[in-house]
């Protein structure tokens, strides 16, 4: 029998906004929430966020006056973390810090019930190594939510090598009676999506870098050829650039510096300048109020050949997802729509364009640069032939 059910009170850890954003799903499904923070204040806050994100939804019509404040009757702010002991499941939301997150999990395991499940909402740091703080470590899973939680339909469920297999299905069972997607990734850096997209970053910068075209027009031929929403420097600054060049960073370092995943130095330098993007008022794109928008070319040879390097890049990192048993064919596809709202799904993609056109570019990369981030991968070489 589950132990995990609408009566089941979810515990949320970090009332930043991927925490709080968790906490409003969690009491929108009906649960009653405990939020903590460490930072005083910071739960409250949290809760004024949610209101108003919950008023902003009254006016839309999308819920009412009453059930805006059912809502938020059911979060309670937590003054420690002896607060979590009733919970069934507690989620942990905070910095993405390895011997942090340890510390959190060895007190929560004191606090909370043995049928308690412990969850970890990080988005690279590996879950069986923040398990191995638990002496139950086999109640210990990654659940890692995309922000901001209440809208973005992905969930990654991330079984450490000794998460115990009930619970597994028991949150993840609950996590789609939430009206979440949810994917099951292996315990590898990045998992699914901020592993097989950072090729959409780093390409991208690469291509700048080089001068081959500006991050304006490579914007362009994104959006324009290949149909995504956002091109990857409009992402990067919605993302923040201080957050997308951590990610990354961390990836390439748990990867053995493997060097498709190398950082960029432009990144970098954006990150300690303080030029994050949106949040900051400037990143690639000034955001400030007339700010001089960069005049794009729009030539379109020159951006398929742009769209066609980038997204040859995409696919052969989902193939060697697949190739490496990351998460299955139709998890990856799922992942990379669902997740970071690709157009396609990259396999499906590759198929469309035509394998062999696809593994020609990176062949022509590799023997143009001689670099290992062009080699193409087995399964795709297998696949093209």
């Amino acid at each position: 029998m589950s132990r995990l059910s609408k009566d089941s009170v979810i515990g949320v850890i970090g009332a930043g906004t991927m925490g709080s954003g968790i906490a409003q799903l969690a009491a929108t499904s009906g649960h009653n929430v405990v939020l903590y923070d460490s930072f005083t204040g910071a739960s409250a806050k949290a809760v004024e966020r949610i209101r108003t994100t919950l008023e902003g939804l009254v006016k839309k019509g999308k819920i009412n006056e009453a059930g805006l404040n059912t809502i938020l009757s059911k979060i309670k702010v937590a003054n420690s973390l002896n607060d979590f002991a009733p919970c069934g499941l507690v989620i942990e939301a905070v910095i993405e810090e390895l011997e942090i997150k340890k510390d959190l999990f060895r007190k929560l395991e004191a606090v909370c019930e043995p049928s308690a499940i412990l969850a970890t909402n990080t988005s690279s740091i590996s879950v069986t190594s923040i398990a191995a703080a638990c002496k139950g470590s086999g109640r210990v899973m990654g659940v890692h939510f995309f922000n901001p939680a209440p809208v973005m339909p992905l969930v990654e469920i991330i079984p450490g090598l000794a998460t115990d297999n009930a619970m597994l299905k028991e949150v993840t069972e609950l996590i789609q009676s939430w009206g979440k997607t949810t994917v099951q990734a292996k315990d590898t850096p990045g998992f699914i999506v901020n592993r097989v997209a950072r090729p959409f970053y780093g390409e991208a910068i690469r291509i700048y870098e080089e001068g081959i075209a500006h991050y304006a027009d490579i914007d362009w031929a994104i959006k324009e050829i290949g149909g995504f929403r956002m091109g990857p420097f409009e992402l990067m600054d919605f993302i923040g650039n201080d957050v997308n060049y951590m990610v990354t960073e961390t990836v390439w370092k748990q990867m053995f510096f493997d060097p498709r995943y190398k950082p960029s130095i432009t990144q970098k330098r954006l990150s300690e300048a303080g030029y994050f993007g949106r949040k900051t008022g400037k990143g690639y794109y000034d955001y400030s109020e007339n700010a001089a928008q960069p005049e794009l070319s729009k030539d379109m040879e020159s951006g398929k050949q742009v769209f066609m390097r980038i997204i040859s890049m995409l696919i052969n990192e989902a193939y060697e997802a697949l190739y490496y048993k990351i998460a299955t064919r139709e998890d990856l596809e799922t992942a990379m729509t669902k997740g970071v709202n690709y157009p396609k799904g990259l396999l499906a993609w590759g198929n469309e364009l035509g394998l062999k056109n696809v593994l020609n570019t990176l062949e022509n990369l590799y023997e143009t640069y001689k670099e290992e981030r062009y080699r193409p991968g087995l399964l795709l070489k297998q696949s093209a032939k």
